[in-house]
């Protein structure tokens, strides 16, 4: 690692300390927004622990994430993993593009247990060896069925004839933890046999306690590998950066030393993850200085990272420097390049283009891909074009006949952006008119819905009533939007109530909870009794901000005027 990147990041920890102290409300939203400036995809980021299969909702975001590749790009190689080889066999059907067989025959009879989709293969005559099982299990993966995969991956491991390798283990026990938690998977990472229990096991088991924001059992997993002389790489690191990025910024530089120390050289996602960091503290001079940093190591900054900054521009009041981003994004003739359109219409939006917005579109509209349509509706709501953003979406029902509540949702959060409720409510019964499943990322826009145009307590009864219909686990923004609802009044009874769902529903307490919960009792004007030990039994140790709040909810502070009654 050059000197040059190790003294920028060792300045980027100092700094985000700095700009994160400068005000109580900055502090907040800073510490524990995770990518939250440019909105680089229209998909939801999904959550990786649901344990419902089958349904287009199933996974919905865990932390306060933004609609961006991010956790999605830390894993996507958890198990082939950039820096090893992978099975050759695997290499090769993932080219194959998952085209299985026995996938399809999954997807077409979702009410049939995999034990009996699996018998009616073999009854059919057809061959069921370990490459069709592990194409199927790809497959799940892919449309995140994680509930079907594991089953597949269960029957796999059951069966022996086939031979267990460590990425087959490594799989099992990523799918265990998406499915049933870290805990599960941890008892079953336990029972690998040794021989088998490589470096490829621990850190796929550390990539789902990043994606799960527990930071002490994150560290304790690192630990480990550490203690059992596993090779340092890039994605192991990267997978702190990512989570001290969320959770404990000043611990950046740590991993940054640790990386130089061990001649660990950073890869494109490392500068990615530094590049947003800075952008997010606002400064923008060192964000630049990392992407010259990155470009001098041969390294060149990919669509996603230029899509960052120009997010990071736009944020910061320098639109010409977006605009010529987004020129060199463009990269010549949109027609040859159409896989950046996508990208670049909500960017063009977030200026205020509606010119440039249309002329992207334009492009497209002939023949739109269902990831421009969702971009063009995104971006039209944005510019409150609500008209064109329905004509787009009326256009992509009518191109692809059958569509998710997902795409449903990108219009849904359109309406609840611009305070829409009629509009929004008639969405959601067209959504079921159409026999879509309505699952928490359709709650999490209607909760949005009901927020904007004032109505708290109806968002509150309406996931309520959709968690105990449907047994699902809703997105955690769900639940902090209207917990923040009632902190901002005062309304510490149901911001504790809010605070406790939350926790029934699987989420750890983190900081960003306590800090809304605090908050509550600050506007209520009444003491917080325990709420510092509740925290230290939680291991959340408060930052300026919240160290500020917890000041003001204290039972036993002194001040001038308790002193002078004394």
């Amino acid at each position: 690692m050059s000197s040059k990147l190790s003294t920028g990041m060792r300045g980027l920890s100092s700094q985000v300390g700095t700009e994160t102290s400068s005000s109580s409300e900055d502090d907040i939203d800073d510490a524990f927004s995770e990518l939250e400036g440019p909105e680089v995809s229209t998909d939801a980021v999904q959550d990786k622990k649901n344990t419902f299969e089958g349904n287009e909702d199933e996974l919905v975001s865990d932390p306060d994430l933004s609609d961006d590749d991010f956790m999605e790009e830390s894993s996507h190689d958890t198990l082939g993993l950039s820096d090893t080889e992978a099975d050759p066999a695997e290499k090769l059907l993932t080219r194959k593009k998952l085209t299985s067989e026995l996938f399809n025959a999954i997807v077409k009879d979702p009410n049939s247990s995999i034990e009996d989709v699996l018998s009616k293969w073999v009854e059919e005559g057809k061959e069921l060896g370990k490459q069709e099982v592990t194409a199927a299990i790809l497959g799940c993966r892919k449309r995140r069925m994680f509930g079907r995969a594991l089953q597949l991956s269960e029957w796999l491991e059951k069966k022996d004839e086939f031979d267990f390798i460590e990425r087959d283990y490594a799989s099992r026990a990523d799918l265990i933890a998406k499915v049933r938690g870290l805990q599960s998977a941890e008892k079953y990472i336990d029972k690998i046999p040794k021989s088998f229990k490589g470096e490829l096991i621990y850190r796929t088991f550390l990539a789902n306690c990043v994606t799960s924001s527990n930071l002490k059992k994150a560290e304790e997993v690192f630990n480990k590998m550490r203690d059992l002389d596993f090779e340092l790489t890039a994605f192991t690191c990267n997978q702190l950066l990512l989570l001290y990025k969320r959770l404990d910024r000043k611990k950046i530089a740590d991993v940054l030393l640790l990386m130089e120390k061990q001649n660990v050289k950073p890869t494109s996602f490392t500068y990615k993850l530094l590049i947003d960091t800075k952008g997010q503290a606002n400064d923008l001079t060192g964000m630049e200085e990392i992407a010259e940093t990155m470009k001098a190591e041969g390294l060149v900054p990919d669509l996603t990272t230029r899509a960052i900054m120009v997010g990071h521009y736009v944020s910061g009041g320098l639109r010409e420097k977006a605009e010529s981003i987004l020129k060199e994004m463009e990269a010549g003739d949109l027609k040859e390049n159409r896989w950046v359109c996508r990208v670049l219409l909500p960017l063009y939006a977030s200026l205020g283009k509606s010119d440039e917005v249309a002329r992207v579109w334009e492009i497209c509209k002939a023949s739109p891909r269902l990831e421009e349509c969702l971009s063009a509706i995104e971006a039209y709501g944005k510019l409150k074009q609500i008209e064109k953003a329905e004509a787009v979406f009326d256009k992509m029902e009518q191109k692809y006949k059958k569509i998710s509540s997902k795409h449903y949702s990108t219009l849904l959060k359109v309406y609840a952006n611009n305070k829409m409720l009629s509009k929004g409510k008639d969405l959601v019964r067209r959504m079921g008119e159409k026999g879509c499943r309505v699952g928490p990322l359709t709650w999490d826009a209607m909760v949005k819905l009901y927020v904007e145009a004032g109505e708290v307590e109806k968002a509150d009864s309406m996931l309520q009533k959709a968690v105990q219909q449907n047994k699902m686990k809703p997105m955690f923004n769900s639940y902090i939007t209207i917990m923040d609802q009632y902190s901002k009044r005062g309304d510490v009874h149901n911001a504790e109530k809010m605070f406790v769902r939350m926790r029934q529903s699987g989420y750890i307490a983190r900081m960003r909870q306590f800090q809304s919960l605090v908050q509550a009792y600050v506007n209520a004007k009444v003491p917080a009794y325990g709420i510092r030990e509740r925290m230290k039994a939680d291991n959340i140790f408060p930052n300026k901000a919240l160290a500020a709040q917890l000041a003001r909810v204290d039972a036993f502070r002194r001040t001038a005027v308790s002193d002078l009654l004394d």
